[in-house]
């Protein structure tokens, strides 16, 4: 089978080849799933560096997101070949089999393909734990969402529109704004460059963000803790400007609100009950016709280092597939 595989760790994908990979032999507890999709997220990208959190042993098959087609499961595992799965397992997904643990997959929402089943899973479930699980997003609030034409950024906002929140959707990028505003449809579109706080002010008549909704790090986190409203609540989700920001613990204090660091694999996996709970919501929603997935473009396999650069340059505005055997 072809297999997207880091053979090195390089700072320009130098490290990353397309090759002919033996086919993934299933254990117990595993599933073996014909990839139908498998879509890009940034953590593979920093994965190709060593600069993720999670570092596996090089060599490795890149790409955490997947969905397809069940080929052969344990009995009693819940899942029978010709199953419509969806899931992820950090690492494997870019190929043209995959095994996974029974417990990392789920069944995929009735109706959707498997392009935008693939881009689902880790977007929604980071932003449904941020905003939902830990920020405690309730109808009318305003919602800020960083970072909006990244995969997470969208889903945020897709999510929060969804459940009758007020948005405030940002980038850095000013030909981004008129996709987003198509897209994402939140009452505004900003550029997080310098102070903003003025026009957060202005569009909430006052008020502030209840949530905002931090990928990005760096200025913009700065910035944001002046753009929380008292008892909001600031989450944490990532740092795609590069740089980690520092806080004063004065300020939280003197405004009152909360710093919430979101790590939702580790959340669901430290709470599995949780975690299904959530799966099984995003699942209701997407069923329902609430929210999907952005998708910025479809790639064969073989086109894939035009994915990761456009990741790299962020050219992006929504989530890239790769369609393994292409």
């Amino acid at each position: 089978m072809q297999a997207l595989r880091v053979e090195r760790l390089s700072d320009d994908l130098s490290g990353v080849a397309l090759v002919d990979w033996p086919a993934p032999t299933r254990q117990p507890g595993e599933v073996l799933v014909k990839v139908r999709a498998a879509s890009l997220n940034f953590p593979d990208l920093l994965m190709t560096r060593g600069a993720y959190q999670f570092k596996p042993e090089v060599p490795f098959t890149s790409g955490l997101e997947l969905a397809g087609e069940v080929v052969e499961a344990d009995p009693g595992s819940g899942f029978a070949p010709g199953d419509r799965v969806m899931g992820g397992n950090k690492t494997g997904a870019f190929a043209e089999l995959a095994c996974l643990p029974a417990d990392r997959l789920s069944p995929m929402p009735a109706g959707m393909d498997f392009v935008p089943a693939a881009a689902m899973g880790a977007a929604y479930a980071t932003a449904y734990t941020g905003l939902v699980e830990l920020g405690r997003l309730a109808p009318g609030q305003w919602v800020l969402v960083h970072g909006a034409s990244g995969g997470v950024g969208l889903a945020a906002c897709d999510l929060a529109r969804a459940l009758g929140a007020r948005l405030i959707a940002t980038t850095g990028s000013p030909a981004k704004c008129e996709r987003i505003a198509a897209l994402a449809r939140p009452h505004a579109v900003l550029i997080a460059e310098g102070r903003f706080r003025g026009e957060v002010a202005a569009l909430t008549g006052g008020h502030l963000a209840d949530i905002v909704f931090d990928p990005v790090g760096g200025d913009v986190f700065d910035e944001s803790t002046r753009c929380v409203a008292f008892g909001g609540k600031l989450v944490v989700v990532g740092f795609t400007s590069g740089r980690i920001a520092n806080v004063s613990t004065n300020i939280p204090l003197i405004k009152g609100f909360s710093i919430i660091g979101l790590r939702a694999g580790e959340y669901a996996r430290r709470f599995p009950e949780r975690g299904e709970a959530i799966a099984a919501e995003i699942r209701r929603l997407a069923e329902a016709g609430q929210i999907a997935p952005a998708i910025d473009r479809v790639l064969p396999l073989s086109r894939w280092r035009e994915g990761f650069d456009a990741m790299a340059r962020r050219e992006l505005v929504g989530k890239v597939v790769f369609a393994p055997g292409g």
